[in-house]
């Protein structure tokens, strides 16, 4: 509150910095250019490809290296699965932490844990989810209490538990000194082509708060 004509007073927001280290990456390969002739796929064009897809796995264990860093919110395997309780209790765990519910929640899982979601019927029940959003239409993604659930093949995964993560968008950051590009030089010494994609990236965590980490069984 204030008075009749007064101040408003000011909330005194603190604001913290978390610095986030960004590394070179490259992945390059050769094409000989006699090669090109013997073959009837475009094979520069293909290594160029691959390179940017590799780099864009790079990009993803970045991100998922960043999480796993997280000791506070974390949820241990038990012997179990993801069951119905693990993910119930790392939803109430979100709202203790006032992790806010506007869109913007994320659950990587891997694809065993996928699997284990079919098996749950407020999952895969148009009774409880409609017809729209059911999994069997498509398993890239999928809504579900608010958050988009997808699975991801790169989670760390120590003996046979597997780490996933249950995250608001704005608590991970992903820093983008340079974007994929793909460079291809012709090289006379070795009358070839040498095909480069390199990109300069990083990650890190800026709110803990906002990752449920869960170990699941597998």
């Amino acid at each position: 509150t204030k008075s009749r004509h007064g101040l408003v007073p000011t909330m005194d927001v603190n604001h913290q910095q978390v610095t986030c280290y960004v590394e070179d990456y490259y992945a390059g390969d050769w094409v000989d250019r006699l090669d090109e002739f013997k073959t009837d796929i475009h094979e520069t064009q293909i290594l160029a490809n691959s390179g940017a897809y590799a780099l864009g796995r790079k990009s993803d264990s970045l991100i998922i290296n960043a999480m796993d860093s997280n000791t506070q919110s974390k949820i241990n395997a038990d012997g179990n699965g993801l069951t119905k309780a693990k993910i119930l209790q790392a939803f109430e765990a979100l709202g203790e932490k006032d992790v806010p519910d506007d869109g913007q929640r994320y659950c990587v899982i891997g694809w065993h844990q996928w699997t284990e979601l079919l098996d749950i019927d407020e999952f895969k029940n148009a009774d409880y989810i409609g017809d729209t959003d059911l999994p069997w239409k498509g398993v890239q993604a999928k809504k579900w209490l608010g958050t988009t659930w997808f699975a991801h093949s790169g989670l760390t995964k120590t003996n046979d538990k597997r780490l996933c993560h249950w995250y608001h968008r704005s608590a991970i950051g992903h820093a983008i000194g340079a974007k994929i590009s793909t460079d291809i030089t012709w090289h006379g010494d070795r009358a070839a082509h040498f095909v480069n994609n390199s990109m300069s990236q990083g990650a890190i965590i800026i709110d803990n708060d906002g990752i449920i980490s869960f170990e699941c069984q597998e």
